[in-house]
């Protein structure tokens, strides 16, 4: 896809798999390891930025220059839902599984010039700006994806009982939007996408982030070798455990989603206590990889625009998020692939429609991957 700068001028200043079959996500060749959830780094841009952002002069332009965006709206045009003037925000976070450029040497796969949504997370942010839900897609879900028209100006076609994941790979960053806006009625504000090769870089300059788990995790594909109990987490460490799937739960991609979601509480967490730093140098530093991670909608591409959204979200603790996945169970047909349970997804959707907490009863009995409580925040 592709994604053009929104520089603005400097503001004056001083200076300055062998293994046992798996389900909802198991496929013989995992084409993107480390790419799931890479996501995380969108709310670590969004908390970061801010403090790159109050910088001036050079500091302002270089900042500024890093951030890419793409124009959905133009390219969605007029045929959306409404958006719900009730002072909440819908942001759809993206992680993709590009194999180009330095993706390649983290990620491993071969470049064939296509990229995939392997995660996905629509981020509700109510009114007042204290709580947030987070609902994941899984990557694997089974659905129909609507027409869409690229940011090239490119239509393409709907397709019936197609993976989720292939709206991205279809039609880019606009035709997952609409594709989202299909299966959840809702209309997102903003997009973020992540450049996962930038995520370990970042994870070691915020000195790491601290997790604990429940039982040892041993994964020789994702190379995470941890023993049950607390532990501070390096960039490496923390992309083997947003891949993991093997050594946790059912062996699913959602138990790996249960473990992106514990592990994003525990970076938030972190990222709040970014204010204390006092170097300059490394408050440059963190925003520096932070917005050169990113990729938005038009309306964020700049820093005065992604520091503003950033204020918004500074309110939000962990405590304060509800991390659900999107109501599914197995496909009958293919334990591999999973389909929405209607029913109880649409519960997920009123209720974020109408700014309001998911109901328990939404995700009661769905499938989950087993791998909840796993990982907590440190």
């Amino acid at each position: 896809m592709s994604a053009e700068s929104t520089p603005e001028p400097a503001i004056p200043g001083k200076d300055g798999n062998s293994g046992p079959r798996h389900r909802a996500g198991g496929r013989k060749k995992d084409r993107s390891p480390r790419s799931k959830a890479l996501l995380i780094t969108a709310w670590v841009a969004a908390g970061v930025v801010v403090l790159g952002g109050t910088g001036a002069g050079y500091v302002y332009f270089k900042l500024n220059g890093n951030i890419k965006s793409v124009d959905i709206n133009q390219a969605l045009g007029t045929d959306r839902p409404v958006k719900v003037d009730n002072g909440s925000e819908n942001i759809l976070v993206l992680g993709s599984d590009s194999r180009s450029g330095t993706n390649k040497k983290l990620g491993g796969g071969t470049d064939d010039g296509s990229a995939r949504s392997d995660t996905a997370m629509v981020i509700h942010v109510y009114k007042g700006h204290k709580k947030a839900s987070v609902v994941s897609i899984p990557r694997d879900t089974l659905i129909d994806r609507p027409e869409c028209t690229d940011t090239k100006g490119v239509t393409h076609d709907a397709a019936s009982g197609v993976m989720f994941n292939s709206a991205y790979t279809t039609g880019g960053a606009a035709c997952a939007v609409k594709t989202v806006e299909s299966i959840s009625g809702l209309r997102m504000d903003h997009y973020l996408e992540v450049d996962f090769s930038g995520f370990e870089k970042l994870i070691n300059e915020l000195g790491g982030v601290q997790i604990t788990t429940t039982k040892d995790i041993k994964d020789s594909q994702s190379h995470l070798n941890l023993k049950a109990g607390t532990h501070t987490l390096n960039g490496s460490q923390a992309l083997g455990l947003v891949r993991t799937r093997h050594g946790v739960g059912d062996g699913s991609d959602l138990g790996r989603i249960q473990l992106q979601q514990a592990f994003i509480k525990a970076l938030v967490n972190q990222v709040k206590h970014i204010g204390v730093l006092t170097s300059p140098t490394k408050l440059y530093a963190l925003a520096n990889t932070a917005t050169e991670a990113v990729t938005t909608d038009s309306d964020l591409g700049s820093v005065n625009s992604l520091t503003s959204f950033a204020n918004g979200l500074k309110g939000i603790s962990s405590k304060n998020m509800n991390m659900v996945t999107m109501p599914v169970e197995y496909d009958p047909a293919n334990p591999n692939r999973v389909i929405v349970e209607k029913s109880k997804a649409q519960l997920v959707w009123n209720a974020l429609k109408n700014d309001q907490p998911i109901p328990a009863a939404a995700t009661k009995g769905t499938a989950t991957g087993e791998a909840k409580g796993v990982v907590t925040a440190g």
